[in-house]
């Protein structure tokens, strides 16, 4: 997966951290933090933080209706804690005026486990995955409440609570797995990503060159 294009939007959060374990996975990392930062990506990190906070930057930067817009031509997206609740469709205990990027047919509930004095680490079995199972950190961190019927669960606490949901190209956590040496999580949005770029990045044919030509055509006439 070298040189694989990848974003992580850089506004607020553990930027650093992600952008250490993509690059050591042989990935292009770009610091998302203007909306021509996403041309050219083949993914995006969501990374944790304050969601509340990077909702507003984003909006403030010009970049929640392009991430919606990428997400919904399907880009690949991997959400962390904060970015698990901006990618969720819908959010309990969200602050007056808070919006998420949405894509994910789930509820999260903000700070479900309390401050950040109740964090904890945890082994949770992963099946995709197999053993070992994988070190978790959940940090001031949500809880996936429902699951729609477009997502599928990939984690649970012991006690069953959902912790992990892919659904498509998107993949949300509620813990930290670039915090814990857990390079995995990134390694299936990474392969998500490869398997993006080649759609995307595949060679037009005849019929696609013609289609393209007639859009533009339409899209010149439409300007004069």
């Amino acid at each position: 997966m070298s040189g694989l294009r990848v974003g992580v939007l850089a506004l607020q959060g553990d930027v650093r951290e992600h952008v250490r374990v993509l690059s050591s996975l042989g990935a292009s990392v770009v610091n998302v933090r203007r909306p021509q930062d996403l041309e050219g990506i083949r993914g995006l990190v969501l990374p944790g933080g304050e969601s509340s906070v990077i909702d507003k930057l984003a909006r403030a930067y010009g970049l929640r209706q392009p991430i919606r817009d990428a997400i919904a031509a399907g880009l690949p997206v991997l959400g962390t804690c904060a970015g698990l609740i901006l990618l969720a469709d819908r959010v309990g205990g969200a602050i007056a005026g808070q919006e998420s990027f949405g894509g994910l047919d789930i509820t999260v509930q903000r700070n479900a486990f309390g401050s950040q004095v109740d964090s904890f680490e945890t082994e949770l079995a992963v099946p995709a995955f197999g053993k070992p199972p994988v070190h978790a950190a959940f940090i001031r961190a949500p809880l996936i409440e429902r699951v729609g019927p477009g997502a599928h669960v990939l984690a649970t606490l012991p006690d069953g609570r959902i912790v992990a949901v892919e659904q498509g190209a998107l993949i949300g956590l509620a813990f930290h797995p670039e915090v814990t040496g857990e390079t995995r999580f990134h390694q299936r949005f990474l392969g998500t990503a490869r398997r993006f770029a080649s759609k995307t990045d595949a060679p037009q044919g005849p019929r696609d060159r013609a289609a393209a030509a007639i859009n533009t055509a339409d899209a010149t006439r439409g300007r004069t």
